[in-house]
C-alpha cells in the first residue's frame, strides 16, 4: 500500500461522537458567544484546523451540538409528544422539564432556550436559528393539543395555541428559574402548580 493510500485510509484520531459532546457541555455551560475556540478546542481536545475539518465553523459546529442535545435519551420534549393524552403531554412535558433543568449531571437550564438569547449581531444567525426552534417546538405541541382537541379531550372552544403556549412558558421559564440556582424540588413544584391550572383550562367554560 502507497504512502498516499495510507493518508486515505487512516481514521481520524480523535471520536467525533465524543469530541461534540464536550462541545455541547462547553457551550451548555458558556453560551454561544462565551463559548471561545479556546476553550472548545480544549474540550474537545482537538485544535483549530481539526475542529473546523470535522464540524465547520463555531456557528455550524453550535447546531451540531444542539442537534445532539435535542436527541439526547434523556431529552423530554419529543417523547412528551407521544404521551396518549393531553393531560399526559403536558404532565410528562413538565415534570420532564423539572428534571432536566437541574439535573446535576450537567450545566442547568435548557441550550435551546439560554444558548443565544441575546448575541451579537455577528451571531444573529444562530440566534434566529434558536428562535426557529422554540417556534417549531410550539407549533409541534400545538398540533398534538389540537390532535385531542379533535379526540374530544378538550373542550370544543378550547384554543390549542394558547395552551400550547401557556405549557412553553412554564418550560422556559423552569430553564431560567434552574440556571438562576432553583433546586429540583422547587421546579417540581412548580411543576405541579402549572399542570394543575393546565388541567383546569381542559374544562368546559
Amino acid at each position: 500500500m502507497s504512502d498516499s493510500q495510507t493518508q486515505v485510509g487512516r481514521p481520524r484520531a480523535f471520536d467525533l461522537d465524543k469530541a461534540l459532546q464536550k462541545a455541547l457541555e462547553v457551550f451548555w455551560e458558556k453560551g454561544y458567544e462565551g463559548a471561545s475556540l479556546p476553550d472548545l478546542t480544549e474540550a474537545m481536545g482537538i485544535n483549530k484546523p481539526s475542529l473546523y475539518a470535522a464540524f465547520g465553523n463555531k456557528e455550524q459546529l453550535f447546531l451540531k451540538a444542539v442537534e445532539l442535545y435535542e436527541n439526547r435519551p434523556c431529552a423530554f420534549f419529543k417523547p412528551a409528544l407521544l404521551q396518549p393524552t393531553a393531560y399526559q403531554v403536558a404532565e410528562h412535558m413538565l415534570f420532564g422539564a423539572a428534571a432536566a433543568n437541574a439535573d446535576p449531571s450537567h450545566p442547568k437550564g435548557c441550550v435551546v432556550v439560554q444558548g443565544a438569547l441575546s448575541c451579537s449581531d455577528s451571531a444573529n444567525n444562530v440566534k434566529q436559528a434558536l428562535i426557529e426552534k422554540r417556534r417549531n417546538g410550539e407549533l409541534q405541541l400545538q398540533q398534538r393539543l389540537e390532535q385531542a382537541k379533535a379526540a374530544g379531550e378538550l373542550p370544543a372552544d378550547a384554543d390549542c395555541g394558547a395552551l400550547a403556549s401557556y405549557l412553553v412558558v412554564q418550560i422556559q421559564g423552569m430553564s431560567i428559574q434552574a440556571a438562576n440556582g432553583a433546586s429540583a424540588e422547587r421546579l417540581q413544584q412548580v411543576a405541579a402548580i402549572a399542570l394543575q391550572g393546565f388541567k383546569a383550562m381542559l374544562q368546559p367554560g
